[in-house]
């Protein structure tokens, strides 16, 4: 979820989204490599956000209903996107005949399909929480069955926060000698658990990316997850135990995902009781569960709770990392307008360091990582003798304990960004106000 730049710590302006902002993305300010264009870059938040209380003059409401979970009301609000640009366009629905034709040899050269366009979709709850945002390609088949399909582009992360869980997260695990580009390459297995569902486009992700994932999310509102199939782009086959009313043909996750949904398992539950009857181990878990209130439930952060404890039994002993999203609970100063929004700290208020040092009780070690732009923070908790090993001989080199470990995660963000092909970098995301939760 987004923290709302109305919140207490967007008052001082540090993190106010304003052009300058926008100017300062990773996109513009370079890369060490190469990289494909980022259509989930921050410069076309302006495209998205809308206004603070609610969608803005442009959007178009595509999905409305009352949640009975303490969400409040759940809309999905659809944008105009300017990329891909429309010259790419023919070689998606090449792509389409092509898939279309390997699941019915006989439609080969008959059906067609054509793209109608792309459009942002934004999640919130109650109108002005920004819960997530993904990116969502339309199309049609124009012979045959005639049907409308609906597919979210797993490649867009649009929300720097999710950004900054997938770095932070993922340049973790091989600091603990976890071996991620054979999980990539689907030589290795690779579970993980995502604990809230918004849009699903982290799990999306995930399992676009990495051939060796189970991936299980648990989601306790059944009307988010409707919202996701019915018009966020969603796969529906991965759903457990949900009556959709998508009017999407039966075909169409094999005919759009090709077994990336058969990667996802979704689950409609209580994260508590799920976990408490869960028997998988883990390697990566996520954590993203704030309420229409915008209340990170006590249960998941509870050191002395049920949740947390077995939470830590089916997380894996040696290389097992957790990444939760928080909500700064803390103000912020002033600062010009302009100044870079990267390398900027966000302070930690009481409740945020409560959390912060019950993940850290549990799993031996824990950091943070401010998100640029907005008002949140990343936390991971992982088995600290695996990320820590090696501390004396930094000791040695007048390296603090702070410095080694930002030094180790920093020195795995390439291994990360050349295994999974991505468009941002991992580095600025990490040792964005990194600090050590002591």
């Amino acid at each position: 979820m987004l923290r709302a730049a109305a919140s207490r710590c967007t008052r001082g302006a540090a993190r106010r989204l304003s052009l300058s902002a926008a100017e300062a993305s990773p996109a513009a300010a370079g890369a060490r490599h190469q990289r494909s264009l980022d259509e989930g870059d921050w410069s076309y938040h302006r495209e998205w956000w809308g206004k603070e209380d609610g969608p803005g003059e442009g959007a178009q409401t595509v999905f409305r209903r009352h949640s009975e979970c303490g969400n409040g009301v759940v809309s999905v609000s659809a944008y105009p996107t300017s990329r891909p640009a429309i010259e790419h366009w023919p070689a998606v629905e090449r792509w389409l005949q092509e898939r279309n034709a390997r699941l019915y040899p006989e439609s080969a050269g008959v059906d067609q399909f054509k793209i109608l366009g792309y459009q942002w979709r934004v999640l919130r709850f109650n109108d002005h929480t920004r819960q997530s945002t993904v990116k969502v390609m339309t199309c049609y088949r124009t012979s045959g069955q005639r049907s409308l399909f609906l597919m979210q582009q797993p490649h867009v992360l649009a929300v720097p926060y999710v950004k900054s869980m997938v770095s932070a997260g993922l340049t973790a695990l091989p600091c603990a000698s976890y071996d991620l580009p054979e999980a990539v390459s689907g030589q290795n297995n690779m579970k993980i658990l995502c604990i809230g569902h918004g849009g699903g486009n982290l799990p999306l992700f995930l399992a676009s990316k990495f051939r060796g994932a189970s991936i299980h999310i648990v989601e306790i509102d059944p009307v988010v997850v409707s919202a996701s199939v019915e018009a966020m782009g969603f796969p529906m086959s991965p759903v457990k135990g949900l009556s959709s009313e998508s009017m999407l043909p039966a075909d169409a996750d094999d005919l759009l995902w090709g077994g990336i949904h058969d990667r996802i398992f979704l689950h409609i539950a209580d994260a508590e009781d799920f976990i408490a009857s869960d028997r998988n181990q883990y390697d990566l878990v996520f954590v993203d569960a704030y309420d229409g209130d915008d209340v990170f439930p006590r249960k998941l952060w509870d050191a002395d709770g049920a949740f947390m404890e077995n939470l830590e039994r089916r997380v894996h002993p040696v290389h097992g990392t957790v990444v939760v999203n928080l909500h700064s609970d803390s103000e912020l100063p002033g600062v010009a307008q302009g100044h870079a929004q990267f390398q900027s700290v966000l302070p930690m208020g009481p409740h945020v360091s409560r959390v912060c040092g019950a993940y850290k009780q549990l799993f031996g070690m824990a950091f943070t990582a401010a998100v640029p732009w907005l008002c949140n923070i990343t936390l991971v908790a992982c088995r600290g003798e695996a990320v820590t090993s090696g501390g004396a001989a930094g000791a040695r080199l007048g390296l603090s304990r702070r410095d080694y470990v930002l030094g180790k995660l920093l020195s795995k963000c390439d291994v990360v960004e050349r295994a999974l092909g991505l468009p941002f970098s991992c580095l600025q995301y990490v040792k964005n106000g990194f600090a050590l939760v002591e």
